[in-house]
Formats: C-alpha cells, structure tokens, sequence
C-alpha cells in the first residue's frame, strides 16, 4: 500500500509507469495469514482447555452434595428438682463444665429427714401390727378345731344319752305291762277271795291279803306309769339335747373356715398395709436423696437459674447441660439432593465459627420433612397450592479422634459436603 501511494504521489496523472512484480508484496501476505492460523489455533486449544475443565468440574460436582443450611447439634438435658424445697447451696455456674455425678446444687433436709422418720414409724407400727396378727391364724384354727372336737364329742354323748334314756323308756314300759298283769291277777284274785269271803269260805285274814295285795300293786301300776312318763320326758329332753348339740357342731363347723378366712384377710390387710408404709419409708428416702442435685450426665451448664434462698418446686428447671462430646451435624438437604445420599457415605464439614474442616460420617436418613413437624404443618389440601421444595434433615456424625473436636457447640453453623459413591 506504501509503495502505491508513493507511485501516485510521484507520477503525473496521465503518465504510464510501468512496474515490475515486488518481492516484498508476497511475503506480506504470508505473514498476515501465519497470525492468523496461530490465533485460530491458540482459540481452539483454549476452548478445549475451557470444555476439559467444565467437564472435570461437572464431574466434580456430580461426585457431593453441599448445603449451607447445616448446624452442629447435641443433646440438651435439662436439671430439675425432683421435689419442693429451698436452695441451700449452688455449686455450679454458666459455662461451667461438670462430670457425671457431681453435685450441683443442695437443698434444705430438714423437712424431709422429718418427714423420713415419721414415715420410718409408721413402717415400724405397721409391722408390729403385722406380727402380732400372724400368731392369731394358727391360734383361731386350734381353737376351731378343738371346738368341732367338743362339739362332736357333745353330740356323741348326746345320743348315748338318748339312747339311755329310751332304753330307761323301755324298761319303765315293760316294767308297767309287766306291773299291770300282775296287777289285773292281783285283782282277779281280790274279786275272787271276796266272793269267797262273802260266802264265808275263805278267813278274814286271807281276804285281807289279797285286799292289801290288790291294792299295793294299783300302787305299782300307778308307779310304773309315772316311771314311763318320766321316761317319755327324758328321751324328749334327750333329742332335744342332741339336736342342740348337732345344731352347734354345724355352726362350729360351717363358721370355723369363715373365722380362718376373716383372719387370712385380716392378716393380708396388715401385709398390704406393711407394703404401704414401705413404699412411702422408701418414698421418704428417696425425696431426702433428692435434697441432693447432681449432674446425670457430663458437659457445660448453662441457662442456670438456681439461686441460694429461692424456695423452688417439684419439676422447676434449675440448669441445662449440653452434652458436649456427643456432636453431630443436623443438614438440612433439600429433598432433590437425596437420591444418592444414604447412611455409611464420608462428609468434609466446614465450620464457620473455627473455619477448620472435619471428617464426619451421614449417620441416618430423616424420616419426614421439617415442614411436617413444625408447629404450624402446611395443609396443602386448602387454598391455592404453591409447590415449595421441601428439605429433611440428614444426621451426620463427626468422626472421633479429630483434633479441635471440643471447641464444637451445638448451634454453630458449618457448611457440609457430602462425598457420593
């Protein structure tokens, strides 16, 4: 282009130059189309460079799952009075770490060691009580048993007494039958001996005799009778007696297992009694224990409100301990980035508030969305339905023997990072 514009620069306007072919004009365009093929080049390496490392990175990416919306968690155990009472002494304060066992706070015995020996009294009655009623079971059945002895003993005799007595009843009749035929001869024999006087056959003397005899066996016959009535009213006398007696051995018999029975009872009422007073002995020793708070587990107090004098009641909470090296990672993924994790997969966790990164283990799978457990779940079934994606809380356990491990508390934010097979 240079030497055409000196050319024109040079030459009139209407004179003929004659040029020759310059050298210089072909190695121009070579060089002009070297840069070329070199950008074209440089462009197409880079490209390639640039697709290489999308394509490593969408491989990289593919392999974990991240979130941010993470924290660490733990157990919280609260601390409360098991029974009313007022603060002796605190022994604990915020952020203060503690052991299993130790004491934490006291309360003021003397209410309850009174009510403990009260309550060891009244065990001590009871089983005075007790003891004294036992013998009374083997004392009522001797008694009933040699009550039925008698009583059968009574009835035995009542009935040989019967049976006396009818015999005594019999005798008295055959000794009135046998008084009347005697009877009946000795008048027979009168009425004779008196016709016979009468005719004068017979002495005097004689029908005297027989007159005297005659009249002495109506006194015998009368005798005999009465004999056998007083028979008749012993052997009355004598039933009577038997069925007494009889009557008393059913009673003995029919009301001695209901006399055992009523001491059995008897017996179990102070047994149950006796149990009664135990458990509330055992009730008092325990609620004089209780006077006594110590820490069921170790980790660092917090939220104390214990103080010396406050007089507090039966389940107020004093402190809460936090379970400090019992860690883990609540995670809450979104439910689209659950399908390839699962339990047993390593986690790289990033914590914010030491900004170190610790090993951590996906230790189970939720069971429902945080939406469904909250206070106020969504009811999707009314009004206009918005589609949300939902997020469910992975648990991932820190791996033990990390360094730093004791400087994590629950509620710190971490960021992590699931390795997927």
């Amino acid at each position: 282009m240079s030497v055409e514009i000196e050319m024109e620069r040079t030459t009139p306007p209407n004179a003929t130059v004659e040029t020759e072919p310059d050298s210089t004009l072909e190695t121009d365009g070579m060089s002009s189309e070297r840069p070329r093929r070199i950008n074209k080049f440089a462009i197409g390496a880079i490209t390639l460079v640039l697709l290489a490392i999308g394509i490593g990175w969408y491989l990289y990416a593919e392999g974990y799952e991240n979130t941010d919306d993470a924290q660490v968690d733990g157990h919280l155990n609260p601390i409360a009075s098991r029974i009313d009472g007022t603060i002796l002494a605190v022994h604990a304060d915020d952020n203060q770490a503690v052991q299993t066992g130790q004491l934490l706070v006291e309360l003021d015995p003397s209410d309850d060691r009174i009510a403990l020996q009260q309550a060891q009294a009244q065990y001590d009655q009871a089983e005075a009580q007790l003891h004294a009623s036992h013998p009374n079971l083997p004392i009522t059945r001797i008694n009933n048993q040699n009550d039925l002895t008698s009583q059968q003993a009574e009835v035995v005799a009542s009935e040989a007494a019967l049976a006396a007595a009818q015999h005594d009843l019999d005798s008295a009749v055959a000794k009135l039958k046998e008084s009347q035929a005697v009877n009946d001869r000795n008048q027979a024999d009168f009425v004779r001996y008196q016709t016979l006087y009468n005719k004068q056959e017979v002495s005097r003397a004689d029908f005297d005799q027989y007159k005297s005899i005659a009249a002495a066996q109506l006194q015998t016959v009368a005798s005999n009778q009465a004999g056998v009535a007083s028979a008749q009213k012993t052997v009355e006398q004598r039933k009577a007696q038997l069925a007494q007696q009889q009557s008393k051995l059913q009673q003995t018999e029919s009301s001695a297992p209901l006399q055992v029975a009523i001491r059995e009872a008897d017996i179990k009422s102070q047994e149950a009694n006796a149990e009664a007073t135990q458990a509330a002995l055992d009730q008092s020793r325990l609620n004089l224990g209780y006077t006594r708070i110590t820490a069921p587990v170790s980790g660092v107090i917090t939220q104390r409100s214990a103080e010396v004098g406050a007089r507090i009641s039966k389940g107020q909470q004093l402190f809460m301990i936090v379970q400090t090296e019992d860690l883990w990672v609540t995670a809450n993924f979104k439910e689209t980035q659950l399908a390839r994790i699962r339990p047993g997969q390593q986690v790289r966790i990033h914590v914010d508030a030491l900004r170190d990164d610790f090993d951590g283990t996906v230790e189970s799978m939720p069971a429902v969305t945080g939406s469904r457990t909250s206070v106020l779940p969504p009811e999707n079934a009314t009004g206009n339905y918005v589609k949300v994606v939902q997020r469910l809380p992975v648990r991932i356990r820190f791996n033990k023997g990390q360094k730093n491990l004791d400087k994590l508390r629950p509620g710190m934010s971490v960021e992590p990072k699931v390795h997927l097979d």
